[in-house]
């Protein structure tokens, strides 16, 4: 580690998480903070103020995708083929509901997928693995201004 970064260890996440508000509240720049902790701690984002991820924009995309497609799949075909069958219409929509809903958790969670992906910058292994083992401590790492 250069000495352009100071690095704080806690074993105790109390006194991580006080650690860390305070150097938010002195004002420390949220985005030169860093944090790695043996166990998902939810106050971290809080703290830090993080923005939420655009991945939902990818599901909701790819939902309605699917959704849009799996109408349109079952009426054009109802279309190009129609079978009259006791004098019901050829256009119902709530039989094609079910194609719809398939449709819409398939591209929803395939958007969802390639969203994570894209958002990740992934695949690359050298980005999410990390290098040292920090055993069972809360660690604050920030990074001063003449880091590169």
């Amino acid at each position: 580690m250069s000495d352009t970064n100071r690095r704080w260890e806690f074993e105790d996440e109390h006194e991580f998480l006080e650690k860390l508000e305070e150097l938010v509240n002195q004002g420390t720049p949220t985005d030169k903070l860093d944090v790695i902790t043996p166990i998902p701690v939810p106050q971290t984002e809080t703290i830090l103020r993080k923005k939420e991820s655009p991945l939902r924009l990818f599901t909701l995309a790819g939902a309605l995708t699917g959704m849009s497609a799996g109408f349109a799949l079952t009426i054009f075909t109802v279309i190009d083929w129609p079978l009259i069958t006791g004098g019901k219409p050829l256009i119902s929509i709530p039989p094609f509901i079910v194609i719809a809903f398939a449709l819409t958790i398939l591209l929803g969670s395939l958007a969802s997928f390639a969203g994570f992906l894209i958002l990740s910058k992934l695949p690359s292994l050298k980005k999410i693995q990390e290098p040292t083992e920090h055993n069972n401590l809360f660690i604050i790492l920030l990074e001063e201004e003449g880091a590169a």
